[in-house]
């Protein structure tokens, strides 16, 4: 398998077979390597090893023959030459960050981020000297005006959490580019399955592997992804500060990349179904999910993604008391923050995910009081509907 031509085959099929490399057992099914060291036959070969003159395993902090499989399957999938992973989806953000950027720098962001994504950019980096400010995802001449001489990296999430913003990749990554700027792409969203930001100009790719590459909430992961010049950095970052992926965390996340692209077309598949019937309740003022096509953005998702994803989001009359209301009464859908589960969950992103903002950015990003998240599962469609209408009934 070490000798495969990924290049001939389908990420259907790279999800399966990219990072196998069997031992001498003949193991079928990826092996999980659950060791903290490994032993040399020699101090010359530990030397050689430790100095990077020759290929090999030395302490799972930085190198286990389960994670590298799993960085070898996720690079494959994005087309790009190399992913380093992480233990979770910000530290990769956090390892990304502290790899290429330095006291002086300035990011310009998507003004609709992660709450924790936020959180890192303006309490923690902005400690080390490290500036941010923000522009709309959607609105590319706000990127054009948001450019310092210091911008060293763009940053957004396309489609946005949570309010399913769809940015134009191409265009903001020719802006990024013609400053000398990085363009870097959460894609947890859309996972590789859907969409692949490097083929539209991106330079990094950043992943919470915790969410629709597991699939089924079990471990927590991230990773980097890009070309061997970028995250040779990342890695060396991570070679000592160690925000590793566990070797089991790693084997987990393997068998969710080969599910992955079915998933997500039952998610999507789900999901449309949901905000179209969203779209027609009277309790509701807004449906944001670009699948319909009512979304501002519709056109530009068809053509950079090949699905729309599990993740709608809608806006219900009356405010935060309405919004808990249906989120307390449903009794199918799971009252929790996370998402890409193959179960439904639902949350209210002014108080869970989004709630470590201030009001002033919480207003700016469009997350109102009234504004509820779901992930759509693989559950029936109809149950779904079902218990969404038992939590707006009076």
């Amino acid at each position: 398998m070490a000798d495969l031509d990924y290049s001939n085959l389908h990420p259907d099929t790279l999800a399966v077979r990219a990072g196998t490399h069997r031992t001498e057992f003949g193991e079928h099914s990826d092996a999980m390597f659950l060791t903290s060291s490994f032993v040399v036959e020699t101090a010359e070969e530990a030397q050689l090893k430790f100095t990077g003159q020759v290929p090999g395993f030395i302490y799972s902090r930085f190198t286990n023959p389960t994670v590298s499989a799993f960085e070898e399957r996720l690079a494959a999938m994005e087309g790009a030459e190399r992913a380093v992973a992480t233990a979770s989806g910000m530290s990769a953000i956090l390892s990304l960050c502290m790899a290429h950027l330095k006291s002086g720098d300035h990011i310009l962001a998507s003004s609709v981020l992660f709450g924790s994504t936020m959180q890192l950019f303006n309490n923690y980096l902005a400690k080390f000297g490290v500036e941010v400010t923000y522009a709309s995802p959607v609105d590319l001449a706000e990127w054009h005006a948001g450019v310092r001489p210091n911008t060293r990296m763009f940053f957004l999430e396309t489609p946005s959490n949570p309010l399913i913003d769809v940015a134009d990749i191409r265009a903001i990554a020719d802006v990024a580019h013609a400053n000398n700027a990085l363009l870097v792409v959460d894609n947890c969203f859309c996972s590789p399955a859907l969409q692949q930001p490097l083929k539209l100009g991106a330079d990094i790719v950043v992943h919470s592997a915790t969410k629709y590459i597991d699939g089924q909430g079990r471990v927590l992961g991230g990773a980097v992804v890009g070309s061997s010049a970028l995250i040779e950095p990342v890695y060396l970052f991570l070679r000592t500060a160690g925000p590793t992926l566990s070797p089991f965390n790693a084997w987990v996340l393997l068998k969710g990349l080969e599910t992955l692209s079915l998933r997500m077309k039952a998610h999507s598949e789900n999901a449309i179904k949901l905000a179209s019937w969203l779209e027609t309740h009277p309790e509701v003022e807004h449906v944001y999910y670009s699948g319909l096509k009512s979304h501002p953005q519709h056109e530009l998702a068809n053509r950079q993604q090949s699905g729309h994803g599990g993740v709608v989001s809608f806006d219900v009359k009356g405010g935060k008391d309405a919004a808990w209301r249906i989120i307390d009464r449903v009794q199918l859908m799971s009252r929790t923050a996370n998402l890409g589960d193959v179960r439904t969950t639902i949350s209210h992103p002014a108080t869970t995910s989004h709630g470590r903002l201030t009001q002033e950015a919480r207003n700016r990003a469009g997350i109102g009081d009234g504004l509820i998240r779901i992930s759509v599962g693989l559950e029936h469609i109809g149950d779904l509907i079902a218990d969404l209408e038992r939590g707006f009934s009076a």
